[in-house]
């Protein structure tokens, strides 16, 4: 059994049979043979292993002539590798004795050779073992060829494992087929992240190379609720993480049943619960949770994976959507929160070496008037159908407020000239996410109807840490005693002005987190929809003087891991059946 730690960036636990996505793309399967098919499948085989030869034996003798033996004798290597004995034996021997599919006896066979190659720690034998995963794929590709399956196209339930898995490959997973995931990169806060808690699919991400270590078909397990994954589970495992799996399931039904109670503190106060959302089809989640509206409509996956900008139309229907659905209910929708980096129809004219401090957010929208514009009419149009606020995320100077309102108010004289309806008495917000917004708060709050603290980012530009890097991911606090005398500072300025604020973010979905910002003050919250049942039952089993007394004794604190430690006893002695397993 192999237990390993990433960052848990989904909730829940899966058990299923492994997918494995290779650094190409292939999908390799475990699929077992009926005994009447060994015959063909071994002939299969034997094909693909003459084919992946002749490939070679072309590459060695054309890079030969251009370069001389010595750098075609490379490929000799990979050729002799191929043609070994004992190699073809193994293989042979998992489709005949044991009726593996070619694939998965490959997959299997060669892996376990290049296991024992990384294991001799050397650079040496580290190119060997890249040699082999090179013949690996070489051979998948005849074996598979088109018959290469999109996750999308799934027809039986398995947990996936990648390298990495794009927000756009993340959104089109089925959670009746994909039961959880786990990659090697990524971060805890990264849209695949986000995509994933919308789905409600567990997942862990920033494992480190380990695909070496699994092939297709043998069971895994993916640990959504402390970050990690077991390989080659043993019963005992496994039978503890299936009774897991069921105490989630009790959990969450005897949760559901508030669904249709307010979020009310014991001692009356009422704590407005909002969702966050990346999908049009979240609102169905969001409803059935009880949610009182929809406190951050991210819009960034109108662009993420798109070969093409996103039309005024598409903007609209995806918009309008969600603001019918919610049936008079308040849509908080955000304008684009992503980095020139990640729009994929639209080509850097050089690589943004620091993106998170590069051309990202309001400050593309303004350098892409036009983008801009498109984007603000849809939000307008569909501000005609119901109760649409409009949020500009990443605000760090006056100047760039105001002119992001200016462009607002030419796009809506465009449309009152154009006798086109649009709410003219739409709410005008902005993200507080960075500290030079908190500091300059006092002058943003004249501007502006409401404010939402975008918590993931504050902590990131606050500490000065990359949320996405996972050798620095231990330096990533979310209460980190700076980030709530930030936080602290907003809401008493937002109070004196009596402008409405509420917190966003990982603080926001967590309930011991969620009890500190209620002593803070915070009265609204926007959580992701599957967590809207945890935060109402922290809402309904706490008093406000009581989060009070926690957040005095937690600002005494000088560390996060104090404050973290001390927020899960409170929590723990509260609301045990919130403390996670």
């Amino acid at each position: 059994m192999i237990a390993l730690q990433g960052i848990s960036v989904s909730s829940g636990v899966a058990i299923g049979e492994a997918l494995v996505i290779d650094y190409e793309g292939f999908r390799i399967p475990r699929r077992f043979l009926m005994r009447d098919a060994v015959d063909d499948e071994l002939q299969r085989l034997s094909s693909a292993m003459e084919a992946v030869a002749e490939d070679i034996e072309r590459n060695r003798v054309s890079i030969a002539s251009q370069l001389g033996e010595k750098y075609g004798a490379i490929f000799a290597a990979h050729l002799q590798v191929l043609r070994d004995e004992r190699l073809n034996n193994e293989i042979r021997h998992l489709v005949l004795e044991r009726h593996y599919s070619p694939e998965y006896a490959v997959s299997r066979t060669l892996r376990r050779y290049a296991k024992v190659f990384l294991e001799l720690d050397s650079a040496h034998h580290a190119e060997r073992a890249q040699d082999i995963f090179d013949i690996e794929r070489s051979l998948l590709y005849y074996l598979l060829g088109l018959r290469r399956e999109e996750l999308s196209h799934l027809t039986s339930p398995v947990v996936v494992l990648a390298h990495n898995l794009r927000p756009s490959e993340t959104a089109k997973l089925n959670p009746e087929f994909v039961l959880g995931f786990a990659t090697e990169i990524g971060g805890g806060l990264s849209h695949t992240a986000i995509v994933a808690k919308g789905l409600e699919i567990p997942a862990v991400v920033g494992m480190g190379e380990f695909l070496t270590d699994v092939s297709g078909g043998d069971l895994v397990i993916v640990d959504g609720d402390h970050g990690r994954i077991i390989l080659q589970p043993d019963e005992e495992t496994i039978a503890r993480y299936r009774h897991e799996v069921e105490e989630h399931r009790t959990i969450s039904a005897r949760l559901d049943e508030l669904a249709e109670l307010p979020a009310q503190t014991q001692d009356g106060t009422l704590i407005r619960l909002a969702a966050n959302i990346e999908f049009p089809h979240e609102v169905a989640s969001c409803i059935q949770r009880g949610a009182e509206g929809i406190g951050l409509y991210r819009t960034e996956f109108l662009y993420l994976g798109a070969s093409e900008e996103p039309t005024e139309e598409d903007h609209f229907q995806a918009y309008s959507q969600v603001v019918s659905a919610m049936k008079g209910h308040s849509v908080v929708i955000r304008t684009l929160d992503l980095g020139a980096d990640k729009m994929g129809h639209k080509p850097l004219g050089e690589e943004e070496h620091n993106p998170f401090l590069g051309l990202r957010s309001i400050r593309l929208s303004l350098k892409n008037v036009t983008l801009f514009r498109t984007q603000l009419r849809a939000i307008l149009r569909a501000s005609a159908l119901g109760q649409i606020e409009l949020m500009f995320p990443l605000i760090s100077t006056m100047v760039e407020l105001r002119q992001a309102k200016s462009v607002l108010n030419d796009v809506m004289e465009d449309l009152a000239e154009e006798g086109i309806p649009f709410d003219a008495d739409l709410k005008v917000g902005m993200m507080v996410e960075v500290p030079a917004a908190v500091m300059m708060i006092d002058r943003f709050l004249r501007e502006v109807d409401f404010v939402s603290i975008g918590t993931n980012d504050l902590v990131q530009y606050t500490l000065a840490v990359d949320r996405d890097n996972k050798d620095v991911a231990d330096l990533y606090q979310t209460v980190d005693p700076s980030v709530l005398r930030l936080i602290d500072a907003t809401l008493k300025s937002a109070a004196e002005a009596d402008v409405f604020v509420s917190v966003c973010g990982e603080i926001s979905g967590q309930p011991a987190f969620a009890m500190l910002l209620l002593g803070m003050g915070v009265r609204a919250l926007s959580v992701p929809p599957s967590l809207i049942p945890e935060i109402k039952k922290l809402c309904r089993s706490v008093s406000v003087p009581d989060c009070e007394a926690i957040y005095q004794c937690a600002m005494d604190m000088e560390t996060a891991g104090e404050i973290k430690t001390y927020l899960h006893e409170e929590l723990r002695k509260t609301v045990p059946e919130l403390v996670p397993f």
